[in-house]
């Protein structure tokens, strides 16, 4: 996984019409059996919402001593920003920050349980505008609702978790590109045991 940011961020640099300034953060998630490999990644576990790794924000204590151990600054300008500009210490493109962006996030293994109810993976735009806490609880209680009442042909719960949740950030104002994807953990387990 790491290579793979470590690749695209390269073919960033080297296709991009401008690639000193082009730039993003991405979020992935490998799911099998037994084990969920993510960055940037919320999981709701029975009536526990664990965001899988720590926001790689410039002013985190261990980010900000990167970035600083490399004659980088960070300047709070409407929020902490390498150098007054990005609000993020990792990313992919971005070369005008180099060395002070990377672009391999943090990825954590965590291990799956039966009380795994969904992941959330999202942008920034939903981030800034719901705590991690509040959109665990919000998509538990629609998972949950909708599960229960589901008939064949509708949204699916987990699509429908995703549409409320933009919706929410919509009218918060959040001023950042807002997408959400929602897997919903228990859909497939229901399915092969009716």
């Amino acid at each position: 996984m790491s290579s793979g940011f470590e690749r695209t961020d390269n073919e960033v640099i080297t296709e991009a019409e401008s690639p000193e300034i082009v730039g993003s953060t991405a979020v992935t998630v490998v799911l099998s059996r037994c084990q969920i490999i993510a960055s940037n990644c919320v999981l709701c576990r029975g009536t526990e919402t664990i965001h899988l790794t720590v926001d790689q924000k410039p002013d985190r204590e261990d980010e900000l001593l990167r970035i600083e151990e490399q004659d980088g600054k960070v300047i709070n300008w409407n929020g902490a920003r390498v150098f007054g500009v990005l609000a993020m210490s990792r990313a992919i493109g971005d070369r005008y920050l180099r060395p002070w962006i990377i672009p391999v996030p943090e990825i954590s293994f965590t291990t799956r349980t039966d009380e795994d109810e969904c992941l959330i993976i999202a942008s920034d735009g939903l981030w800034d505008v719901m705590s991690n806490n509040e959109v665990g609880e919000l998509a538990r209680r629609i998972l949950r609702r909708r599960r229960r009442y589901a008939a064949a042909g509708e949204v699916t719960a987990a699509q429908t978790v995703a549409d409320s949740l933009t919706e929410i950030a919509v009218g918060r104002n959040s001023s950042d590109n807002i997408s959400v994807i929602v897997v919903d953990l228990k859909s497939k387990k229901k399915q092969r045991n009716t």
